[in-house]
């Protein structure tokens, strides 16, 4: 071994910290989740991969002209790559249930209210105004959504935020069935919704993501970035004429700006900054507002049966949070649970489209309360 050889592995063995190590190991664990249990592994292994790489001793990959700050400058500094997403999740997703029964938004708007719950709870703890709301919007359960928001009010607190948004949405089969459970009787979950489709022209499923931003952006302007792109996902899906832009944007696009983003946020896990109190405090308080929104949206639905005469049934409420379309899915499966023939997807699927508009207004809201710019 020539003596320079050994002089940079002493460097990198004197520059390497307990904490970086426990960075790696976190980085393992989440590579672990991302394949072994296929939690959100498109994100998940970036993330870890980036973590892994940002606390290696000595890594040129990070700093001022290092590939990972590059991408992080590029993409999550200036939001580009959550716009991006949003193009692509536009681009899949349809509206249609939502416009079949459009009842379903106001459990859009009530999986939303653990946001703002737990931005209280949080300002009781000692956070700021600004890293209140960033902790706040965890309960969007969005990850671009949580990131748009976080990188204008607490660019500080990125790191822990997404990582806790991304965990928590991928842990939507685990988290939300024992609260469903604990809120609704089995009489209220064996109800059944026979599902009556009926037809919705083009020319509505087209005019919906141009009505739906030009309102918002007029009554929450701060949300009109977010809005706007999935939105425009949303109508190139819908206007028929421009598959190649739809297939590109909700698969080569989204693809490679989720790699780009995952390695980005990853790689701002540094072991000296991420492992504190705070971000101890950040992941607990995410999962109350997660579980906050879950509680609502079940009240809600409780409240929407009572109106109805006990012909709605309150698990549909769940899927009001932005999740999509997994806590529709989760819904399904646990109103299959009491009766295997009832069949509640489809309106599980229009609150969980309201709750994916609503989150991104949710956001809005929050920008414009904290003044940002």
């Amino acid at each position: 071994m020539s003596p320079d050889t050994l002089h940079y592995l002493l460097q990198g063995l004197n520059n390497t910290t307990w904490q970086s190590l426990v960075m790696i190991a976190i980085g393992l664990l989440l590579i672990f989740l991302a394949i072994k249990k296929e939690y959100e592994p498109l994100l998940l292994l970036p993330i870890g991969a980036g973590a892994i790489l940002a606390n290696l001793p000595l890594s040129p990959l990070v700093g001022e002209h290092g590939m990972l700050q590059v991408l992080y400058d590029m993409g999550v500094g200036n939001e580009l790559f959550p716009l991006l997403i949003f193009i692509g999740i536009g681009a899949m997703t349809d509206f249609g249930p939502l416009l079949e029964n459009p009842k379903m938004v106001l459990l859009g708007a009530a999986g939303q209210f653990g946001i703002f719950l737990t931005l209280l709870l949080a300002l009781f703890l000692g956070f700021s105004h600004e890293q209140a709301a960033s902790i706040g919007i965890i309960g969007a359960i969005d990850g671009p959504t949580s990131i748009y928001v976080s990188n204008k009010l607490a660019p500080e607190l990125v790191a822990p935020i997404t990582v806790a948004a991304y965990s928590y949405m991928s842990l939507v089969p685990i988290i939300m069935p024992p609260i469903m459970r604990a809120m609704t009787t089995q009489k209220e979950r064996s109800i059944r919704m026979p599902y009556t489709s009926r037809e919705i022209s083009q020319r509505t499923r087209i005019l919906f993501p141009i009505v739906v931003t030009v309102i918002v952006g007029i009554l929450v302007p701060f949300a009109t970035p977010l809005i706007g792109m999935l939105m425009l996902g949303n109508l190139m899906r819908e206007s028929k004429v421009v598959e190649r832009l739809v297939g590109a944007s909700s698969n080569e696009l989204a693809n490679v700006v989720t790699l780009f983003l995952g390695l980005a946020i990853g790689s701002t896990m540094i072991g000296e900054s991420f492992l504190n109190l705070q971000t101890l405090m950040i992941l607990v308080l995410g999962l109350i507002a997660f579980c906050l929104d879950t509680v609502m949206g079940v009240s809600f639905g409780k409240l929407m049966n009572f109106f109805s005469g006990g012909k709605f049934n309150p698990l549909i409420g769940a899927a009001g949070i932005s999740a999509f379309p997994m806590a529709a899915r989760v819904v399904q499966r646990e109103a299959q649970r009491e009766n295997f023939d009832n069949f509640l997807l489809m309106h599980a699927m229009g609150a969980n489209a309201a709750g994916q508009v609503a989150s991104v207004v949710a956001g809005g809201v929050l920008l414009a309360l904290m003044g940002a710019s």
